[in-house]
């Protein structure tokens, strides 16, 4: 699969960042055709996972770094957001609904961003950071809404 355009953000890790980085992608995911409320969705997942990467990867310090790595093909956007952080114990559970390790979370970072995208996969070590891939496709809400029909 051949990439229209790419791009790539590093970004201190203050949760001013969280709108920046959520504003950006989606101003470079508006080169597809998404509509406005995929672009929302897309929003949601990315403040999502940047949120989690400054409360949980590193403890809402705010001298660390996240980076962002985007791809746009003809038709899907992939979303890549790394930290350097503490990174994730249980990945697994990390992934179930209402699981968080601050007790003032409600655990939905996670959920959300598997309802908003197409695909979601989260790669971590404890002590190595975190790797979020995330994946949307044109269209995609508009071909599942026609096949459960």
């Amino acid at each position: 699969m051949q990439f229209i355009n790419q791009m790539k953000l590093k970004f201190l890790s203050i949760p001013a960042n969280v709108a920046f980085a959520r504003v950006t992608v989606a101003a470079f995911a508006s080169q597809l055709d998404y509509t406005l409320s995929d672009l929302e969705e897309i929003k949601v997942a990315v403040s999502e996972a940047v949120g989690n990467s400054i409360v949980h990867g590193y403890d809402q310090a705010p001298d660390y770094y996240i980076e962002i790595f985007a791809t746009l093909t003809a038709d899907t956007l992939e979303i890549r957001i790394k930290d350097d952080g503490k990174g994730i114990e249980n990945v697994e559970k990390a992934l179930q609904p209402a699981f968080s390790t601050d007790a003032e979370r409600l655990g939905l970072g996670f959920v959300f961003m598997h309802s908003f995208m197409d695909s979601l996969k989260v790669e971590s070590q404890p002590g190595n950071g975190t790797l979020v891939i995330m994946s949307k496709r044109v269209g995609a809400s508009i071909a599942q809404i026609s096949t459960e029909q």
